[in-house]
């Protein structure tokens, strides 16, 4: 019996040996104590598939590693470093052949020296001309007995009669006026009184200033001396030369005083509403000069120039408002319709004036810039006295152009506080490049720093480059500063693992700051950095040996982190210390 039981649990033991033995094998694989099928491990040598670039992870965690396994930071499979586009070389380059490189569509621009100043385009809409408003209303208690502007859109001139009012009011007014005037020409006999024709004199003209109050005119108030005869109907003429944008009454309707009859406007300019955000209303001037396509009129363009920027931004829209001044003597453009603006950019010589040929050495109407004169005077629209335009900001002298670094806003990749374009430094071969952007304009940005003219950037196909870079660990829209020089994949790894055990605020001020001041090592290649309060700085160490000389020495070592670090003589610190994102917490 006994013999049969040792033949039964041989197998079996043979086989929980064998389970156990496969069972280990692959935890030590999953851990990466083994490596997989594909590498080497007699020797310490690694061997790579196929001849890719090594190994990264899917979720882009840490540079490409020479070994297949796990992410050292999330645990997910690793999987070959191939590229599809080209080759990826050491430098943090990537070279791009002939054919892939169509495949890609990859197209490049030269960089190019462009003008300093910021083309606008809006949309926006016409408007009357407030300044020329007028609002026609009843000075008497009365009833409209006629009508002469019975519609609206009449054209009327200044002192043209408009209505016609009954008002028993100003009959008895009339007739006021007519018995002090009869008084003060017959002279009563017996005037021994001496202040009698005072008195008289000034009856006569406190009602005749009630006349011009109940909305008689001077010339009326003439006829009225001159025929002697009152009459109950009220004249209500045109105060302007315009056009009737509005009629409030009727024939026979009963209107009170202050009551409104007609709106009257001088559309022999009108206004254009433009409605702005904040960055590109702050570069815009009075009497910019504006280029204007109106919907009703396509093809033809208006010149107006602007006229007023408003002070505030509306916090409803988050908008500046933008009016631009529009002749309309032809009487084309109307008042609600909408345009199409591009607003040019000023010339800004010395001193901050703009100078504008056609403004230079002219007087201009603060209310109509377009219309100017070579001396003193008045505007003919609105009366007002013209204003030399050095007063306004413009200069007589010519000024030189300002000129910049200008891209296609395509070649431009932006997230956060990232800026990079791809430099085509030789054929074929593409660089990330870090840029200070500036102005947006006419489907072109400015580029403050970071390039030069002549070279090349990608206009087309940026996005399938940096997708590649971040595939394979390289600097990227997303990271531009992963690529140091002189490091390999296993201590950008370890660096990546250290700063990973931080919390997020202090990862963020390690990576500003990079390098230890004392040691002059990358952050991270230590161990985990360790944070330190000196000289009222947050200052991170690569480890605890360095605490001790950063505590009795605060400040030395706080402007090594200011200078960028001189004279650590660390390649690691060397390769970073001319990094401007360097710096201590304070």
């Amino acid at each position: 019996g006994s013999g049969l039981l040792v033949c039964c649990l041989q197998p079996l033991l043979w086989l929980a040996i064998a389970a156990a033995a496969l069972f280990l094998l692959g935890e030590s694989q999953r851990r990466g104590w083994l490596p997989r099928g594909g590498s080497s491990v007699g020797g310490g040598s690694v061997a790579t598939v196929g001849g890719h670039g090594g190994w990264i992870c899917p979720m882009m965690c840490t540079a490409a590693l020479q070994r297949a396994g796990r992410c050292p930071v999330c645990a997910m499979e690793l999987v070959p470093a191939t590229s599809g586009l080209g080759a990826l070389r050491g430098d943090g380059t990537l070279r791009i052949e002939g054919a892939a490189r169509r495949v890609a569509n990859i197209q490049t621009v030269p960089v190019r020296m462009g003008g300093g100043g910021r083309q606008v385009r809006a949309v926006g809409r016409l408007d009357y001309d407030e300044g020329t408003r007028r609002t026609l209303s009843a000075r008497v208690d009365g009833r409209i007995e006629k009508l002469f502007a019975d519609y609206t859109g009449v054209v009327v001139r200044a002192g043209d009669c408009l209505a016609v009012v009954y008002s028993p009011e100003l009959y008895s007014a009339q007739v006021e006026y007519l018995l002090s005037r009869g008084q003060r020409d017959l002279g009563l006999a017996g005037s021994a009184v001496g202040g009698a024709g005072v008195g008289r004199g000034s009856l006569l003209e406190s009602s005749r200033r009630r006349l011009l109050e109940l909305g008689m005119a001077e010339q009326q108030v003439a006829e009225l001396e001159s025929g002697g005869e009152a009459s109950s109907r009220l004249e209500l003429v045109a105060p302007i030369s315009g056009t009737v944008v509005e009629k409030l009454a009727v024939e026979g309707q009963y209107v009170r005083e202050g009551e409104a009859v007609f709106q009257l406007a001088d559309l022999s300019a009108v206004w254009l509403i433009l409605e702005l955000f904040p960055e590109e209303a702050a570069g815009i001037r009075f009497g910019q000069r504006v280029h204007v396509e109106v919907q009703s009129l396509p093809g033809r363009r208006i010149e107006g120039r602007v006229v007023f920027v408003a002070p505030r931004v509306s916090p409803e829209t988050r908008t500046v408002g933008v009016r631009v001044v529009l002749p309309n003597e032809d009487g084309e453009l109307r008042v609600g319709d909408y345009a199409r603006a591009e607003i040019e950019p000023v010339i800004v010589g010395g001193g901050g004036l703009v100078y504008d040929p056609e403004l230079a050495g002219a007087w201009i109407s603060l209310r109509h810039p377009h219309m100017t004169a070579a001396g003193p005077g008045t505007c003919p629209i609105c009366g007002e006295a013209l204003i030399s335009g050095r007063e306004l900001g413009f200069t007589d002298e010519s000024a030189e152009v300002s000129r910049c670094v200008v891209i296609p806003r395509d070649a431009l990749l932006m997230a956060g506080d990232s800026s990079v374009v791809y430099v085509e430094s030789e054929p074929g071969k593409f660089e990330l490049r870090n840029v200070v952007a500036g102005r947006v304009s006419g489907g072109e940005v400015e580029i403050l720093e970071g390039l030069s003219a002549g070279e090349q950037v990608a206009v087309r196909g940026n996005f399938l480059i940096d997708s590649q870079m971040q595939l394979s660990g390289k600097p990227s829209l997303i990271d531009p500063r992963r690529h140091i020089p002189g490091l390999t994949s296993e201590q950008l790894a370890k660096i990546e693992i250290s700063l990973g055990q931080l919390s997020p605020v202090d990862r963020e001020l390690a990576e500003r700051q990079r390098v230890c001041p004392i040691a002059g090592m990358l952050l991270g290649s230590m161990g985990v950095p360790i944070r330190v309060e000196a000289g009222g700085a947050s200052v991170f160490i690569c480890c605890e040996g360095c605490r001790g000389r950063l505590l009795r020495e605060p400040e030395k070592y706080l402007r090594k982190l200011s200078a960028g670090l001189p004279g650590t003589g660390a390649t690691a610190g060397a390769a970073v210390s001319s990094d401007p994102s360097v710096g201590v917490r304070r």
